[in-house]
């Protein structure tokens, strides 16, 4: 139901307590959800309460509370005629007196006589079956009413009578009715919604800026919510630019209603306020109001608004001070913000008033506007930037059309920072579509290309249309083709891209356009590094990094404090590189657009993941997701950056699915390098399961991975890390020499500098493939080489992968105590850093160890795919039908079959069908686990099967690495 969105957790709560207590109060403002709540909780009650039981209900409205008795009235519509007439006399007549079937009681003995005949009346039904209460509305139930109910409730302790209630208060105050509930009744606060829960309310094709306008206004209640959508535009320029949010009629009534009985200086003293960005009494005075502090102690009276002690002016809801904005004349509008624009003294604030003041156009009020916007973005305020660079594009006579075109221009790269893309893209279509200037359209397609994100492969002919309008102009031609390097790095274009970014270099510096130059070089330094050229990267960087005087603060600074950043990670030097991140992301907090925060972000939750600070890394891929989420766009950068993070401390099943998300989304993008990463963390989510099935699915990721990497000549250090993990997942499988052969290619790109995590993931690879092999002493040499190098290494979340896969190996050749050492410490430093999918896997490892130290019986052990072999092949499957099964070629299951007999003690398929049926009638056809995480029945419980642990410059660039 969309009524209960984001309050059926309330739902649980209430139900629990309405089993443990006889009653429940729910109580909040109005449209907050209350009645949806009692029907919920109401109709799950249903059948505790019927067939025998009996529910009473009433729901007063306003008008009914001057009516003596209503309540009582709705609440024995449905009580039987049998009920009234098994009463004494003089209550019976009571009774029917106050339900409009007799003369009306008077005096105490009457009322008490009502009193008593209601009780007797509910334990009555209560003899019968239980008693539900449904009081929906108390704050407008009749007096006669609640003194009845406040008698009765007092009474029914033992008797299966419960009440369900809700009442109306302000928002922070407590009920005013709770007498009419019985005694130890929990009173429930009826939360406001999150702005997420909101937008799961309303039509899914608003439009982002009217979305965040109803999120905004509507702040958290869901009735107020659904009908502010329901007359909100659909159009994203309806609101915005001195355009507000259109509140309906019906809204405007119900809320003003009090405010209409306001004296009219008092109602004018309001509407000031609503159009005051931040009202205080001070602000008042300015504007020429003698005594707002009079005006506001008879609003708050009523409800509607209120000054603190500091002289701060609040309304009670935002939609009050919409509606208050909303139902006031345009010229009673214009002339609250004439009066404000003359008391602000904020230049920004003044200059938004002075533009609401002067609804026309004017070249003095273009001016002003056009320079608080840039104050605007200089503060951090993109979103205010891009409204007041749009008032001032509107402000602009007709006759200037070139000024026209370079406010809109203004309002769309303010846009773009702001995340506002729908904006952004209006704006620029309209000065693509009727500018006469070259460099005027150059600039909307600057713009038109930032709106795009990733998905920069579509827009090969917006560049090259935008190079035969900069011809001529070096600074225009450089910023096109530094534009062309990032999409030929997204692309994968690598030789493409790294001409493009040199030309884009050489333009720039013709120019003097340093920070063009500063960017093109950054660019050129990620496609060195890319393409597994680190000296030719660090030249590129060196020569940027020259430019900025060797520290450089400013924006154009922060793509190379991150590059410098991750090339740091890819060298293992994760400490620099947390540093740099943490106070980049400190510096550009303020300032930044969106996609200047989403790269950083990304790059810091790829440090901690490696630094194994997970929890960390789980924040802070929230909160990319949340910055993205506020732009109403998905972006695979973010997606992948929330999987990766779910890889190390959330779960694999979560990173499953958030790695899915961003390989469709860089798909969509046509983001070849983003996709390379996504289809990364996908292969690695599907190895934490440890079993054949995941192992299959991983090496179709990863075979992914190696193929992107090869056709774009990649051969940067991460590459070689999904090297190791695809012959990890083909090892799994048992594909022992596809595995090694995926390993011979990786050595042979190996360099001589190569990192020491390379390294070590080469050698785990190796150490696992030898075990699978059969060389078990081999296989653990291996991986204590790849531990040691390591424990030398800032990098737990490798070290505890290693670790575990030693332990498993170990295990397998009955070296328990070796085993537990390297599960043991596995386990500890996966818990202290929060790496909760291996300290699953490592935990499992353990337990069967520990199994397998209680059956001490010494039979030989399995692997998860010789386990699965040896099943299906018991069961009479072919060697093509297990292939077919498990993903894996028929010479991979001749291979293991063979090493399956090795280890069993026979020679042929039907002798493995006998010795596993003797071991199901020796056993009671015991359970085993196959694989880490996929339980399954098996009949190999003989052989102890057993398994290993389970506007420039592109900004978008900066999220790439």
């Amino acid at each position: 139901m969309r009524s209960l969105t984001g309050h059926r957790e309330l739902i649980g709560t209430a139900r629990t307590e309405l089993t443990d207590r006889q009653g429940v109060l729910l109580h909040g403002p109005t449209g907050i959800g209350k009645s949806a709540l009692v029907a919920a909780l109401v109709a799950s009650s249903d059948a505790h309460v019927r067939p025998s039981g009996t529910v009473l209900h009433c729901s007063p409205a306003e008008e009914d509370a001057r009516l003596p008795f209503a309540g009582l009235v709705d609440l024995f519509a449905r009580v039987p005629e049998s009920c009234l007439a098994a009463l004494a006399p003089e209550p019976q007549e009571a009774l029917r007196a106050a339900l409009l079937r007799g003369e009306v009681p008077a005096g105490d003995r009457g009322r008490l006589a009502v009193r008593v005949a209601v009780l007797e009346v509910l334990r009555t039904l209560a003899a019968t079956g239980p008693v539900l209460l449904v009081l929906d509305g108390l704050q407008w139930l009749d007096e006669p009413t609640v003194q009845v109910l406040a008698f009765v409730v007092r009474r029914v302790e033992g008797l299966d009578v419960r009440v369900v209630a809700a009442e109306r208060v302000a928002d922070g105050e407590q009920p005013e009715r709770p007498r009419c509930c019985p005694p130890g009744t929990v009173e429930l606060p009826v939360p406001p919604l999150t702005d997420d829960e909101v937008a799961r309310l309303l039509p899914a094709d608003l439009p982002p800026v009217v979305l965040r306008a109803v999120q905004d206004t509507a702040a958290g209640n869901p009735w107020y919510a659904l009908e502010l959508g329901r007359a909100a535009p659909h159009d994203a320029a309806a609101v915005g630019l001195g355009r507000t949010l259109p509140v309906p009629h019906r809204l405007r009534t119900l809320l003003l209603a009090r405010v209409h009985t306001l004296a009219e200086s008092t109602q004018h003293t309001l509407l000031v306020m609503s159009a005051a960005a931040r009202p205080t009494l001070t602000l008042l005075r300015a504007a020429g109001f003698d005594d707002p502090a009079a005006d506001l102690a008879e609003t708050e009276r009523l409800g509607v608004a209120t000054a603190d002690a500091h002289g701060t002016v609040r309304f009670r809801h935002p939609l009050l001070r919409a509606a208050v904005y909303a139902e006031a004349t345009e010229y009673g509008r214009r002339q609250a913000h004439a009066l404000l624009a003359d008391a602000v003294t904020d230049p920004v604030e003044r200059a938004r008033h002075l533009a609401l003041a002067r609804p026309y156009e004017d070249e003095t009020t273009a001016r002003t506007l056009l320079a608080a916007a840039e104050c605007a973005r200089r503060d951090g305020a993109p979103d205010a930037a891009f409204e007041l660079a749009g008032l001032a594009a509107l402000r602009t006579p007709g006759d200037r059309p070139a000024e026209h075109a370079d406010r809109l221009l203004a309002a769309a790269e303010y846009a773009c920072d702001a995340g506002q893309l729908e904006e952004a893209g209006q704006a620029a279509e309209t000065v693509l579509a009727g500018s006469g200037s070259a460099r005027q359209r150059v600039r909307a397609r600057l713009v038109l290309l930032r709106n795009a994100g990733q998905a920069l492969h579509g827009t090969y002919a917006l560049i090259e249309e935008g190079l035969r309008d900069a011809a001529g102009d070096p600074e225009a031609e450089a910023w096109l083709h530094h534009w062309a390097a990032v999409r030929g790095l997204l692309c994968g274009e690598l030789a493409a891209a790294a001409r493009h970014a040199r030309r884009a270099a050489r333009q720039a510096a013709v120019a003097g356009d340093t920070d063009t130059r500063i960017g093109a070089l950054a660019t050129l330094a990620r496609v060195r590094s890319l393409g597994g050229e680190p000296v030719a990267a660090d030249a590129a960087l060196a020569e940027a990094l020259a430019l900025t005087g060797g520290a450089g603060a400013g924006p154009e600074s922060w793509g190379l404090i991150r590059m410098r950043a991750i090339l740091a990670l890819d060298s293992d030097k994760v400490t620099e590189a947390q540093r740099r991140v943490a106070e980049l992301l400190a510096e550009i907090g303020e300032f930044a657009g969106v996609e200047e925060v989403m790269a950083t972000l990304v790059a810091l939750t790829r440090i901690q993941v490696r630094a194994g600070h997970c929890r960390d890394a789980l924040r802070t891929a929230a909160r990319c997701t949340r910055a993205v989420a506020e732009t109403g766009v998905q972006a695979a950068p973010a997606l992948y950056a929330a999987a990766l993070a779910a890889t190390a401390g959330g779960s694999a099943d979560e990173a499953r699915e958030l790695a899915g998300q961003a390989v469709r989304a860089s798909e969509a993008d046509g983001d070849r390098l983003f996709l390379l990463r996504a289809l990364a963390v996908l292969g690695q989510a599907e190895l934490l399961a440890g079993d054949p099935r995941g192992a299959a699915a991983a090496v179709e990721a990863l075979q992914r991975v190696k193929e992107l990497g090869e056709a774009m000549s990649a051969a940067d250090p991460p590459l070689l890390h999904w090297y190791s993990d695809l012959a990890e997942a083909l090892v799994v499988l048992g594909e022992t020499e596809a595995a090694g052969a995926v390993l011979d290619e990786a050595r042979a790109r190996v360099s001589d500098d190569a990192p020491g995590s390379v390294l070590a993931a080469l050698e785990r690879a190796e150490g696992l493939r030898e075990a699978g092999l059969g060389r078990a002493k081999e296989g653990a040499v291996r991986l204590r080489i790849a531990v040691d190098r390591l424990r030398q290494l800032p990098l737990p979340v490798e070290l505890v992968r290693t670790l575990i896969s030693l332990g498993a190996v170990e295990r397998r050749a009955r070296h328990r105590n070796a085993a537990r050492t390297a599960l043991g410490e596995a386990l500890e430093t996966a818990t202290r850093i929060g790496a909760a999918p291996l300290a699953a896997r490592a935990g499992d490892e353990l337990a069967r160890l520990e199994a397998g130290d209680r059956d001490g019986e010494g039979r030989p052990e399995l692997t998860p795919t010789e386990a699965r072999v040896a099943e299906l092949v018991g069961g009479g499957a072919t060697n093509r039908e297990v292939a077919a099964e498990l993903f894996i070629s028929v010479k991979t299951v001749e291979g293991t079959l063979s090493r399956v007999y090795r280890k069993v003690g026979v020679r042929s398929r039907t002798a493995l069908a006998h010795a596993m049926a003797v071991a199901v009638i020796a056993s009671g056809a015991a359970t085993v686990s196959i694989g880490d995480d996929d339980q399954q029945q098996a009949t190999t419980q003989a052989v102890t099967i057993s398994q290993p642990g389970r506007l420039r410059t592109p900004r978008t660039l900066d999220t790439r690495r």
